[in-house]
């Protein structure tokens, strides 16, 4: 009798890990910045016979040595030409319809660096990604035209009406082997309201995957972008369309372990596995606040929410909240993940932080906990969870 392959391992192992995680930050400003460090974790109990003192899952393949690299920068949106390095948490490329909220690291035995580039020319903007500045793994780049520049020269208020085409594809051989694939979008965009503190812009575009025949989808929506000395606000709103197993979002913030195990009953790497026609409505939203108008990274409430309902009964989520209170000294993070709900098979992820500093802000105290999942040589995902408490010191808030 054929038997049903089992989607998640069982096996469950407990390890008590100490960590240190020097780092060394030279702040240039805005156009440049560099945080170099890395997190070495020492095996202090469990892991099974043969495990050395150091966690060798960290440590075992070269884009693990990308870790070291938190944050390399040169440039910024406003300059001619950018460059970032370090990992990516919550990235989408340009328009988004390809890579939306894409995490490299969401594996947690694979530390990527990550890059991207900015560049303008005349009216072209480019912005080029890879996933592992260390390894042959996704690679993509969105192309946009401002068709007034074009046609009336450089214009007061820029980009009002663009063109953008772009492409991403995984080569699939670093992090893990897995099935590569390669996706192409169309867009076209248009700003109809401009206001001081708002503007209203709509969107249409088209993509599919090269080589698969019938493997399209179609987009249309809306959004708006405000901000005042206090809030900034981005809101999103799309109607979509999926044929043939193509989908906007395909390179999600599930997808370094959808790779390997798409969520759902089949047990096939996102790249194989079947994806019902049908339609969907995407919202996102994210939002920054801060009571006093401050202009630092950290804000009091810092907000990022995705939702996508299927007309076939799929609904998938995922979001981050953080908020500082009592005079910044408190500060309470939360994340979460809900891919394939409603569905047979589906995957949630979740974790906290709470962080309290004292001293006048320089020392913390912290702990954190939530569950993660393994790819393994199987090709299965291994359940398992995680909690820490520690101490820190900084001086950047």
């Amino acid at each position: 009798m054929h038997r049903k392959r089992r989607c998640l391992s069982a096996l469950l192992l407990l390890v008590l890990l100490i960590q240190m995680e020097p780092t060394f930050i030279i702040d240039g400003g805005p156009e440049f910045g560099v945080n170099v460090g890395a997190p070495v974790r020492f095996r202090m109990w469990g892991g099974g016979k043969g495990a050395g003192i150091v966690r060798r899952e960290d440590w075992d393949s070269l884009s693990d040595w990308g870790q070291f690299v938190r944050g390399l920068k040169f440039g910024s949106d406003n300059a001619p030409l950018g460059v970032w390095f370090g990992g990516l948490d919550s990235y989408s490329l340009l328009s988004g319809h390809l890579v939306r909220r894409y995490s490299n690291r969401a594996n947690p035995d694979y530390h990527p660096a990550g890059g991207f580039l900015t560049g303008t020319l005349g009216p072209l903007y480019t912005e080029a990604f890879v996933s592992d500045v260390l390894g042959a793994r996704l690679m993509g780049a969105e192309f946009s035209l401002d068709i007034e520049h074009v046609f009336f020269g450089k214009a007061k208020e820029h980009s009002r009406y663009t063109l953008a085409l772009s492409a991403v594809r995984d080569w699939g051989r670093a992090g893990g082997r897995a099935p590569s694939v390669t996706l192409a979008h169309a867009d076209a965009m248009a700003v109809v309201v401009v206001r001081p503190d708002y503007e209203v812009h709509l969107v249409a575009g088209w993509g599919g995957r090269p080589g698969e025949h019938g493997a399209w989808g179609a987009v249309a929506g809306a959004g708006l972008d405000a901000g005042t000395e206090t809030l900034n606000l981005r809101l999103r709103l799309e109607a979509r369309r999926q044929q043939g197993g193509f989908r906007q979002g395909f390179f999600g913030a599930d997808y370094e372990l959808a790779r390997f195990q798409a969520a759902g009953t089949d047990c096939a790497p996102l790249a194989d596995a079947g994806f019902p026609d049908g339609y969907s409505a995407f919202g996102e939203a994210e939002v920054g606040w801060d009571a006093v108008s401050y202009g630092g990274l950290y804000r009091h409430l810092k907000l990022s929410l995705g939702a996508e309902a299927f007309s076939w009964g799929r609904f998938d989520v995922d979001g981050r909240m953080a908020v500082q209170l009592f005079e910044r000294s408190l500060e309470v993070a939360l994340k979460g993940l809900g891919v394939g709900m409603g569905q047979p098979g589906a995957r949630y992820l979740g974790a906290a932080e709470v962080r309290w500093r004292f001293l006048g802000g320089k020392l913390y105290a912290m702990g954190t906990g939530g569950t993660l999942l393994f790819p393994t040589a199987e090709g299965t995902l291994r359940p398992g969870a995680f909690a820490s408490v520690g101490l820190g010191v900084d001086n950047a808030r």
